[in-house]
């Protein structure tokens, strides 16, 4: 035990242990089936070599490659909502808790986290079950490009 204990405080030391509260709690397998079911109609995931992960060519919505620790509103040559560039530019970048919290209720989030009334997202679409929220997520994280993803 003790010598379980060394080497995972070593890991921290080095900079190299993963915390398990950076670990996405949702199932990416299940995150997948949603992406399929509630995603795809806005959505596409595609990679920097121009490769399709997911989704079809729906242009309604950013690419969602690399969303994982980017800045919320960043993505080149889409046209976000003021309120999103806005949070955005706060300083936070997307992770599970924001992220979650975002697609369930897109305007109500950036209202309160913004503390604006008039805040407004473009996003309609609102993914009513808090799980499939989490396993979007995970679905995502899974794909890569991310900061999480790259371990950074």
């Amino acid at each position: 035990m003790k010598r379980v204990a060394a080497v995972a405080a070593m890991a921290v030391l080095s900079g190299t242990a993963v915390l398990a509260q950076d670990a996405p709690t949702g199932d990416a397998a299940a995150g997948e089936a949603q992406f399929g079911r509630q995603c795809v109609a806005c959505h596409v995931v595609v990679n920097e070599e121009g490769e399709t992960l997911a989704g079809r060519n729906a242009r309604t919505g950013p690419n969602l490659y690399g969303i994982v620790g980017r800045q919320p509103g960043t993505v080149e040559d889409f046209n976000y909502s003021d309120s999103l560039v806005a949070y955005g530019e706060t300083g936070v970048v997307w992770e599970e808790e924001n992220f979650v919290a975002y697609i369930q209720d897109p305007t109500g989030f950036l209202r309160e986290a913004l503390d604006d009334r008039r805040a407004r997202g473009k996003m309609a679409y609102q993914v009513r079950d808090e799980q499939q929220a989490h396993d979007i997520y995970a679905y995502l994280a899974s794909l890569g490009g991310g900061e999480e993803a790259e371990g950074e």
